[in-house]
């Protein structure tokens, strides 16, 4: 992640409000975030520096690089063993989620998918414990570009993994429970309340707060800390389907699990997925190995085109692609229309993209937004057309493109590897 602008934005206000109680804290990926001379710690450090009291920078280091395979692989490819990968930037009681990193890119050229929370105090507080809490088990920057750990907390990659792991998933696990109660209790004083209202009462309540139409439950996935919300969620929404109903699937990296694919074949509803066309996959281009990660995703799309019409599900299940001149396709996310419904009742986003890594390596974090607000409704229906709309549908013919043609060696190594990227 880049923080090209955000390093002067902070300073800005910083200045502006200090000596205040204003807060930064920044939870970035460790691997991600010291690659190269000039990375997000260096530009991070003259405001740490600065600021001190004031600003927070962790690092989170997956547990499971350590050891001779920490000293062994290079940056950029150490990151595939795991990372942190939640995209949420808060601000007093408002919230943006999304897939999108701060780098350039997706402020230009690069599609992805943002939702603005605006005075939702409930899930501000959520994601602001959720970023304390995985920064308590992350390292520290200091001044001097060092890193340390919190007092008391096992060391992610020098200490006992399995302790870590245990520790990381209790101080993450009571900022869950914490929030699980309070919805609970949300739950029981709306509709309970509601239900016992007579019509006398109802109109002697006349300013009672109306049942809200809209309700939004954050879904958090950390395999390495035994959590899988996010996973349970998203299967059940694929199991429950029913016949009739829609759902559109969009990823930037077509790369779905083995039970996801499993659900998409083996259910009722109707499924139409989106991904990358290979000329606008984030990885098009790239020097080295990294270059031949858009090929390998053509060979996981070929065969899953090839198991859907061995099935005969050409129908139900249909696959499409993202193309836009200049542009890198990166948006991820999910829209269910109940049969009948011309709008969508749900949608997922965050930053999952619905494979391997976000289920097993990574820390992931989305909501599923349920509404009957039409107007909410028309709004996310509209935002699915726009993606859609520059997509075109795959079909056998597609695979006889010059540029779906997968070298030999590619289709060797990718069931090796595809489940690191």
């Amino acid at each position: 992640m880049k923080v090209d602008c955000l390093e002067s934005t902070l300073e800005k206000s910083l200045q502006a409000k200090f000596p205040s109680n204003l807060k930064v804290s920044i939870l970035l990926d460790f691997t991600r975030g010291s690659r190269g001379r000039k990375n997000s710690r260096t530009m991070l450090l003259p405001l740490l520096r600065r600021f001190p009291e004031q600003v927070r920078v962790s690092l989170f280091h997956t547990p499971h690089l350590r050891g001779l395979l920490r000293l062994l692989i290079p940056e950029r490819f150490n990151e595939t063993i795991g990372l942190q990968h939640i995209k949420v930037y808060l601000f007093d009681n408002s919230v943006i989620l999304s897939g999108a990193n701060l780098s350039d890119s997706y402020f230009t050229n690069r599609q992805d998918r943002y939702v603005f929370l605006q005075d939702c105090a409930e899930i501000a507080d959520f994601f602001t414990e959720l970023v304390d809490a995985v920064g308590d088990v992350s390292l520290q920057l200091q001044g001097d570009d060092t890193v340390q750990v919190v007092d008391g907390m096992v060391h992610p990659y020098k200490g006992d993994r399995a302790e870590y792991c245990k520790a990381a998933n209790k101080r993450v696990m009571d900022v869950i429970n914490s929030a699980r109660t309070r919805q609970q209790m949300l739950h029981a004083q709306t509709f309970h309340s509601n239900s016992l209202l007579t019509q006398e009462d109802a109109a002697a309540a006349g300013d009672r707060r109306p049942a809200p139409d809209t309700w939004i439950y954050p879904l958090i996935q950390m395999k390495p800390f035994e959590i899988q919300i996010d996973e349970i969620v998203t299967e059940t929404l694929l199991t429950e389907a029913e016949r009739g109903a829609k759902v559109y699937l969009t990823t930037g990296y077509f790369n779905l699990t083995q039970a996801y694919m499993d659900l998409v074949l083996g259910t009722r509803a109707e499924y139409q997925i989106l991904l990358a066309s290979p000329e606008v996959n984030g990885f098009f281009g790239a020097k080295g190995v990294a270059g031949a990660i858009p090929a390998a995703y053509v060979h996981i799309e070929r065969q899953f085109f090839s198991e859907v019409c061995s099935l005969g599900q050409q129908e139900r299940v249909q696959l499409q692609e993202y193309w836009r001149r200049g542009w890198t396709f990166h948006a991820k996310g999910l829209w269910l229309y109940l049969a009948g419904s011309s709008l969508p009742c749900l949608t997922l986003i965050g930053s999952p993209n619905f494979g391997y890594r976000s289920v097993h390596r990574d820390l992931e974090a989305q909501i599923a937004i349920v509404t009957e607000n039409q107007a909410l409704q028309q709004q996310l229906h509209q935002e699915q057309e726009q993606l859609y709309l520059r997509s075109g549908v795959v079909s056998s013919a597609t695979f006889e493109q010059p540029s779906r043609q997968v070298k030999l060696w590619v289709k060797m190594v990718t069931p090796l590897i595809k489940n690191f990227f």
